[in-house]
């Protein structure tokens, strides 16, 4: 059995390289690099994986689409899913869509979240998939494209806006980072942590993430709504308002609260004594 990742040569394609030869397939790479072609990948792999930019997927799946045959897998790694799912439709092969939840930098998948949209595949192929990521110790959950997209919009839609918003405070604010460590508490640092980690990545992909998800508007729309009213509550020192926003959020939140208290606490039990 042959694997294929078009887009192999990147980081999220090295990654899982080994994690299928380790499930006994033999794996095939193309990008801008290499001599074999992404045409030339799809027509010799049985299992063909798409992991390019978002805004390159469509494309590249339309490259690729006239030579797959329905006894070809076909799947992405996109951050996406509505649009790139439907688009590997359009080919004869079946047809899975992925989605890694976490970055190329993780040690392994254990523990690590996998999104799996069966869209067009027989039951034991997406039975053997799942498996094989199991194996490895990620966690799979499966739902459809269209669901997938409405939970990426807060899930990373929602994070990531926010924590450029806080990015762009700080420089508007003309803060100076290495000023505030002599301040740091432990939850700012964390808050901090988070925004490093973004603005270290490629821009392009976050761009992507919020411009090209149908639902990422109606999250930000509320999110903004809600920053215009709390900032209100601030301003007018309403301290009744402010206690009923906190709690109304409080109890949506439910056990989570206590969860997220334990979560952090070990979190910042870690960064004080390592």
């Amino acid at each position: 059995m042959k694997a294929g990742i078009i887009g192999g040569t990147g980081k999220m394609g090295r990654l899982f390289t080994p994690v299928f030869e380790r499930a006994g397939y033999e794996v095939l790479v193309s990008g801008r690099s290499t001599t074999l072609t992404n045409t030339g990948l799809a027509e010799q792999c049985d299992l063909v994986i798409v992991s390019v930019p978002i805004h390159d997927t469509i494309r590249v799946i339309k490259e690729i689409s006239p030579v797959l045959t329905k006894d070809q897998v076909l799947c992405d790694f996109t951050s996406l899913k509505t649009g790139p799912v439907a688009a590997m439709l359009r080919s004869d092969a079946q047809v899975i869509g992925l989605h890694p939840l976490f970055g190329p930098t993780v040690q392994s998948l254990r523990r690590q979240t996998i999104i799996v949209c069966p869209a067009r595949a027989e039951e034991h192929i997406v039975v053997s998939l799942l498996d094989l990521f199991s194996r490895e110790g990620a966690q799979c959950t499966l739902t459809t494209p269209e669901h997938h997209d409405r939970m990426m919009a807060v899930v990373q839609g929602l994070t990531h806006f926010v924590t450029l918003c806080m990015a762009d405070s700080v420089r508007r604010l003309g803060i100076d980072i290495e000023s505030t460590r002599a301040f740091t508490s432990p939850v700012y640092q964390l808050e901090l942590s988070l925004v490093g980690r973004l603005l270290s990545q490629d821009p392009s992909l976050y761009a992507d993430i919020l411009q090209e998800n149908p639902y990422v508007p109606e999250v930000l729309s509320v999110c903004t709504s809600s920053a215009e009213n709390l900032a209100g509550i601030v301003a007018t020192k309403d301290t009744g308002r402010f206690r009923e926003f906190f709690l109304t959020n409080s109890e949506h939140l439910g056990a989570y609260c206590d969860e997220g208290m334990k979560t952090t606490d070990a979190l910042i039990e870690y960064m004080v004594n390592r």
